[in-house]
């Protein structure tokens, strides 16, 4: 039998193959070579636009610079995310009165959580600029307070390479002590005592400073931050909240409240809001057994409950901490006469309102907060 057929069959069948094979690689090119001839121009997809020409793609992403309008920037350090806090409304209260009533989120504040933050970051800078304090020297800095600005230096401190040394009244809330020992400040609580007396927490925390400088066995030098006689902490407001209270309002405000101890909050924003606006009105809310109510509306810094055989103790008689003082300060004199009214709140009235504002608007405010 003649078996050329077959063969003719194999051969065909692999020669197919070889064939198939080579075109696979030849193929692409053809079909790209094609497609240049057939269509002398082409259109860009989505761009509307024709060109001659073959279209080059390039990455120029490597090569370009950010965008400076989206660079933004990391805060450095702790300290960097002090202030510019937001400013919120409190609806339940707003609705209630049919005013706008804001409030300034000092909470937010990145170190204590409080407006002396503001403070406490600039009376360290201040000092350092004057060449009081050099950082990670062994410069201790020591401050009488009932509490919040005692927190703020203890954090700041910390970040800025500073020792902290706290005095305060016995009488305050133990949360605050011990929160400022975790921060790693010494605390010292000292009985309740009328400023005359050595012993009073803040003449308490001067002595140490000067004993500190004055030791010549003790590392770096004891600073005295002085927090209410510091004109450094009314200029930290006037620089920092008054302006953004103006511009978070865009410029358009009726009244400001605010209680005072050392004073430095009302005044600073006082002195920065006046000349700004038309007609501002400033409070003061002053709660029960401060002197500064009568400060304000009678230029004489007294109160009742200070009558001979009337006192009950040698502190301002009210539960709320942090504001009401019964002393003249240098930071309250320095806006005092830019306040146009003052307020008494009771302690009643102060724990109504705290309850009011977790409740309705589910905001933690402590007394000081609510008093205003």
């Amino acid at each position: 039998m003649d078996n050329r057929p077959r063969l003719y069959l194999t051969a065909a069948f692999l020669c197919g193959v070889l064939l198939t094979l080579g075109f696979k690689d030849f193929y692409p090119d053809l079909e790209r070579r094609f497609r240049r001839r057939r269509v002398p121009i082409d259109t860009v997809a989505g761009a509307g636009l024709a060109t001659k020409d073959q279209i080059d793609l390039e990455d120029h992403t490597r090569s370009q610079k950010p965008d400076k309008a989206h660079h933004v920037e990391v805060p450095e350090g702790i300290e960097a995310c002090v202030g510019n806090t937001p400013l919120f409304r409190i609806k339940s209260l707003s609705e209630e009165t049919g005013c706008e009533i804001l409030a300034k989120a000092e909470f937010l504040n990145g170190a204590g959580g409080s407006p002396k933050d503001r403070v406490a970051l600039n009376m360290i800078k201040t000092a350092e600029e004057q060449g009081l304090l050099t950082p990670h020297s062994g410069d201790t800095i020591y401050e009488g307070t009932v509490g919040s600005t005692g927190i703020s230096l203890a954090t700041i401190c910390r970040a800025r390479g500073y020792l902290a040394h706290i005095c305060m009244p016995s009488d305050q809330a133990t949360e605050k002590s011990d929160l400022l020992l975790k921060l790693g400040a010494v605390v010292d609580r000292v009985p309740p005592a009328p400023i005359i007396d050595p012993m009073h927490f803040v003449n308490r925390a001067r002595s140490l400073a000067a004993d500190h400088t004055a030791d010549p066995k003790r590392p770096g030098r004891g600073y005295f931050a002085d927090q209410f006689e510091n004109q450094a902490n009314w200029q930290s407001h006037y620089e920092g909240t008054g302006p953004e209270i103006f511009s978070q309002c865009g410029g358009k405000l009726d009244a400001f409240v605010a209680g005072a101890g050392t004073g430095g909050t009302i005044a600073g924003v006082a002195r920065f809001l006046k000349p700004k606006l038309s007609a501002p009105r400033v409070v003061l809310a002053d709660p029960q057994g401060s002197g500064l109510f009568n400060r304000v509306k009678n230029g004489v810094m007294f109160h009742t409950l200070e009558r001979e055989g009337t006192r009950r103790r040698s502190q301002v008689d009210t539960i709320v901490e942090g504001i009401g003082i019964n002393r003249v300060t240098a930071n309250f004199e320095a806006g005092r006469e830019l306040i146009d009214d003052a307020i008494k709140v009771s302690d009643e009235e102060a724990m109504a309102m705290a309850r009011w504002l977790a409740e309705k608007d589910g905001i933690f405010a402590g007394s000081s907060s609510a008093v205003n």
